[in-house]
């Protein structure tokens, strides 16, 4: 792997811990939702008897405790808090908490059948991402937008062969034989920035409540550019006073509850909620589809408009959650044998 990608994923590594063990801001009390958050996303093709197109991935994020204030946080270092300062003098919104996370993740791209040996020219190319990143929350009670910086690798350095075939082999499954085609080595960057809301909150008995929970979000870089927009229903007792139910998009939502609004779900209720969502991408560049940025590389013709449609269902004690998504992908490029269906498992847990 190149060496400057090697740092940068180290460096984000490290900045990480530093997010778990910063020392606690000012004004903040030690209450179930002022405290440190860790996120774990698994999605897999597998849980419909499938294995292929977007196969796998896995992704973790450490959240920091809620901040009131991005200067004097215990995270960044003094000279930062002249930069953070000019951010928050700079919105125009007033927001009443921010987080700082970090983390690393892992996808994988094969074609739908992994038993050719020979190239596939008609269907997508086999692909790894190994990936860090770090982002920007800042919250209100009904709205948070995201900034994420991404950068990682793709290519044989991602290690996604090594990971695939060797999940299956231990599980007795066929290995896939084709990732000597696999997309080239290339350091891989991306910027994102989303704004996510929380409206329309209505009560319908005791607990029982609704809401929903629009979003759009935009991304530039050499792996992926695009925009995004989609909403989610959310009907549920006790629900939480966070955004949408989180997957492995950039700049997703957070799993870390906002300040609770009055008369709101308390931190140390249980609760559960159905949910279903919608999502619609224009997408300018995908080098999963598209190929290597520069050389040579496999490559298939892509969709420039994709829709997504999920529903699943959560369960919360405590402000740790775990929640179960069912997702539809439209057809991604122009020879694909159809849609494809996989699962996604986010499991939210504070510390």
């Amino acid at each position: 792997m190149n060496c400057h990608i090697k740092t940068i994923i180290l460096a984000i590594f490290i900045f990480a811990s530093n997010i778990c063990f910063a020392s606690e801001p000012d004004n903040i009390d030690n209450t179930e939702s002022q405290k440190s958050t860790f996120v774990l996303y698994y999605e897999n093709d597998l849980f419909y008897h499938h294995d292929g197109y977007y196969t796998n991935a896995v992704k973790f994020r450490v959240i920091s405790k809620p901040l009131n204030t991005l200067t004097k946080n215990g995270i960044f270092p003094d000279t930062f808090d002249s930069v953070m300062e000019k951010f928050e003098k700079s919105q125009n919104k007033q927001f009443t908490q921010y987080n700082i996370s970090a983390g690393a993740g892992q996808s994988i791209y094969t074609p739908k059948d992994t038993t050719i040996r020979d190239l596939q020219e008609d269907d997508r190319p086999y692909a790894g991402y190994l990936y860090s990143f770090l982002a920007l929350h800042a919250k209100q009670i009904q709205m948070m937008d995201t900034f994420e910086i991404t950068a990682g690798v793709v290519g044989p350095s991602a290690l996604a062969e090594y990971a695939q075939n060797g999940v299956h082999r231990l599980r007795g499954f066929e290995t896939a034989k084709d990732w000597d085609h696999q997309l080239h080595d290339e350091p891989a960057m991306t910027l994102s920035w989303g704004r996510n809301y929380r409206l329309n909150k209505q009560s319908i008995w005791s607990g029982l409540s609704w809401d929903v929970l629009p979003y759009h979000t935009l991304t530039v870089g050499n792996v992926l550019t695009q925009a995004t927009a989609g909403s989610e229903l959310r009907l549920g007792w006790n629900l939480p006073p966070s955004f949408n139910t989180s997957q492995i998009h950039p700049s997703s939502s957070i799993g870390a509850p906002t300040a609770e609004d009055k008369g709101g779900r308390q931190s140390k209720d249980w609760g559960f909620y159905v949910f279903a969502g919608g999502e619609g991408r224009a997408v300018a560049h995908n080098i999963f589809l598209d190929g290597n940025t520069w050389g040579d590389s496999h490559r298939v013709a892509k969709e420039p408009f994709v829709g997504e449609v999920s529903f699943g269902a959560a369960v919360t004690i405590n402000s740790l959650q775990i929640a179960y998504r069912h997702v539809y992908l439209t057809e991604e490029f122009k020879k694909q044998k159809g849609a494809q269906n996989y699962g996604s498992i986010t499991l939210v847990l504070p510390f």
